[in-house]
């Protein structure tokens, strides 16, 4: 690995881990275009990292204020109907499905279904749903009129996004927009359903990789690569939030249908 690819693919996790272009298919595709090796887990695990630290940083006001209401919550043996207290537990429901799912089939799906192709398939099958959903259905509904039966649904979703090219950002943005909540909320709900998930994968998996730390891959390409995804994983993030207050997210459809093709043509051409 050189410094540019360790760079270059820290930005790209930091882009795609947020915006609804699946960060898992940006991280197959990029080296594969490229004729790069693969980085391996520990360089993997550092770039989620990154946009982990990226996600807490920006949302730290909201999700202290979710952890400390859901810590009174469980003291006082109560659900209440403060906003917050509630944002915990529908969190909390949002997050079973991805852990049951990632337990039973995390492995398989890792095994069998990261080739290009497959990777293409669902890129472009994701991407035609989120631009069906998005210019169907209304927007009316907030964060605040969130249901325990909406967060198991965009939870469901989530779960889903263990498949590299469905994105997590974009199956749960597109299942809340499905809901009739509007974008903006869609989106802030996404990232805060998505810590609890993230955090326990990287546990999951750091523990795998410890050993792997100061062997081949050099201690500085994990850093660069870290800090690259957290500078521009931040970026993202308020990008986004901000575009979709004003903005669809047929565009993202568009994209991914557009890489998808251009991976199939590649594919032909190259036979890869």
């Amino acid at each position: 690995m050189s410094w540019f690819e360790a760079l270059v693919l820290g930005a790209v996790q930091g882009i795609s881990e947020f915006l609804p272009i699946s960060s898992s298919a940006h991280l197959v595709l990029v080296p594969w275009v490229f004729g790069w090796k693969d980085p391996g887990m520990a360089f993997d695990i550092f770039l989620h990292l990154g946009t982990a630290a990226a996600l807490i940083l920006y949302f730290f006001i909201d999700l202290w204020g979710i952890f400390m209401a859901g810590l009174k919550s469980i003291i006082e043996r109560r659900i209440g109907f403060e906003v917050e207290r509630m944002l915990f537990w529908w969190i909390v429901l949002g997050t079973i499905p991805a852990v049951i799912v990632g337990l039973i089939f995390g492995d398989w799906i890792e095994a069998n279904l990261r080739s290009p192709l497959l990777v293409a398939f669902f890129l472009a099958a994701a991407g035609f749903l989120m631009f069906w959903i998005d210019s169907r259905y209304p927007s009316g509904r907030s964060i605040e009129e969130m249901k325990g039966s909406d967060s198991i649904a965009i939870g469901l979703a989530q779960a889903l996004a263990l498949i590299p090219g469905v994105s997590r950002s974009g199956s749960t943005i597109s299942m809340a927009r499905l809901l009739g909540f509007n974008r903006h909320a869609a989106a802030r709900f996404s990232f805060l359903l998505s810590v609890p998930v993230v955090l326990g994968a990287l546990a999951l998996e750091g523990r795998k990789v410890i050993g792997q730390l100061g062997g081949e891959m050099s201690v500085g390409y994990l850093v660069t690569g870290f800090l690259a995804s957290f500078i521009v994983g931040i970026l993202s993030i308020h990008v986004l939030l901000q575009f979709l207050k004003h903005a669809s997210l047929r565009g993202f459809a568009w994209y991914r249908l557009l890489v998808a093709f251009l991976i199939v043509g590649l594919s032909l051409i190259y036979g890869k």
